[in-house]
């Protein structure tokens, strides 16, 4: 009985941390700790709180949880911050797509690993890949927003 009890728990714990939703992660960074909080929750064009986000509120809260000012539009994001290659991403780094046909047009918080996190308008906020057909195809450019002493305590 014990053996059984003990086996459930280990499986409901790995579903936990599949999902993105541990009961507890030492390893998570502040910056995804942060954001696994707001995954699932709806997109709503122009939202900016937990009751519903577009991609440049969403990522505007987010930063804003860290005494850290973003511009309200991903095209103004777009301009904050330096640019950085691709190939040199770190987590924090926004990450900036063409989604409409006419420039800058969609953001996202780069978590590492190819990884983003973003306010998808068919799936309210949701991680995804970089090299996904969809977002490679659309990938315009990225902003390094975070200093290096901001990175240690907030995204490392």
């Amino acid at each position: 009985m014990k053996k059984a009890v003990l086996a459930l728990l280990g499986f409901v714990l790995s579903l936990g941390l599949l999902s993105g939703n541990a009961f507890a992660d030492d390893s998570a960074s502040k910056l995804e700790a942060k954001v696994n909080k707001l995954i699932g929750i709806d997109y709503d064009y122009g939202g900016t709180t937990t009751k519903g986000f577009d991609c440049s509120g969403f990522t505007q809260y987010v930063f804003k949880a860290f005494d850290i000012s973003l511009d309200r539009s991903s095209r103004d994001q777009a301009g904050q911050g330096k640019a950085v290659d691709k190939d040199d991403l770190r987590a924090g780094d926004l990450v900036f797509f063409n989604t409409s046909g006419n420039g800058i047009s969609h953001v996202g918080i780069y978590l590492g690993d190819g990884v983003f996190v973003h306010a998808s308008t068919n799936n309210g906020v949701i991680k995804n890949k970089l090299n996904e057909s969809y977002y490679a195809k659309r990938y315009v450019t990225a902003r390094r927003i975070l200093t290096n002493d901001q990175y240690q305590d907030i995204a490392r």
